[in-house]
């Protein structure tokens, strides 16, 4: 399989959703991930691919592919981001997806139309792609759309007039920093790998899935041509025993009455066994 994904040279879905999980994998993995070389990366991740999917790329391959998927999942990345910015009361997902498909359109580079949404299921939430919407909340009728634990305008609520400016936070210390990004990493590995776990368990449904229906349709194919052969051998079989021998030669004749004999010691051979088709071999002496 290796070789002919090799020289067909074009990646498929299932290629591009390995790559990008052997990515997360390798690059946000808490103990290494952050201090690993550039080489060191690749090294690791080409090894996760071929254990994975089999040794059909080479590591250059891989880089220069996850270049092109970057760009394109950095481009609907900013593209999600515009659609939520811009995102009205009684919108659904659906809303913001084709608002998001406008904008990655628009843009006028590469692909018009993203369909890399098994690639971006597993990498949205990598610091890389967060989407992280700068905006205000959008306002109707006074209302925000979206919740807010604060007021933005005191005359929203007179009573804030009178009360004290709330104190900024002190901020925290290094070593707290430190620690908090690390716990936040863990947390965020721990969550990449059970999406993994589930795209791959998904995978391996549907590939079980398809297996079991082609099965299913080799054992029908294999009945109809039993059932096709079968009809055949019936047809022979039939044109055999009423042949017309009258006015043939005695040898011909003879022929036809061996093909005949030949005819009734395999029906007598599956009605009965072999002990019924003796009596057809003594006729033979």
């Amino acid at each position: 399989m290796a070789s002919s994904v090799e020289a067909r040279g074009s990646w498929s879905t299932v290629e591009d959703v390995v790559l990008c999980e052997c990515w997360v994998k390798v690059s946000h993995c808490p103990i290494s991930g952050n201090e690993m070389k550039f080489s060191q990366m690749w090294k690791k991740i080409h090894e996760e691919f071929v254990e994975r999917f089999g040794s059909g790329r080479t590591e250059m391959a891989l880089a220069s592919r996850w270049k092109i998927l970057n760009k394109e999942l950095g481009k609907w990345r900013d593209a999600l981001a515009k659609a939520r910015e811009n995102h009205r009361s009684g919108q659904n997902l659906t809303d913001e997806i084709v608002q998001a498909q406008m904008w990655f359109g628009a843009t006028g580079q590469g692909k018009k139309t993203f369909h890399s949404h098994e690639c971006w299921e597993i990498v949205k939430n990598c610091s890389r792609f967060k989407i992280i919407c700068t905006t205000l909340p959008v306002m109707l009728n006074e209302t925000p759309l979206h919740d807010s634990s604060t007021t933005d305008s005191p005359l929203d609520s007179p009573m804030d007039q009178d009360s004290p400016l709330p104190r900024a936070p002190r901020p925290i210390g290094r070593k707290a920093a430190k620690a908090k990004r690390g716990s936040t990493s863990n947390n965020e590995c721990a969550q990449f790998l059970e999406q993994m776990a589930k795209n791959s368990a998904l995978r391996l449904e549907r590939e079980l899935k398809r297996e079991e229906m082609d099965k299913a349709r080799q054992e029908a194919f294999s009945i109809q041509r039993a059932k096709a052969e079968e009809q055949d051998m019936e047809d022979r079989e039939m044109k055999i025993m009423s042949m017309d021998t009258t006015h043939m030669s005695p040898d011909t004749k003879s022929y036809w009455k061996i093909k005949r004999r030949d005819v009734m010691r395999r029906k007598l051979f599956q009605d009965d066994g072999p002990s019924n088709t003796d009596w057809l071999n003594d006729e033979n002496h």
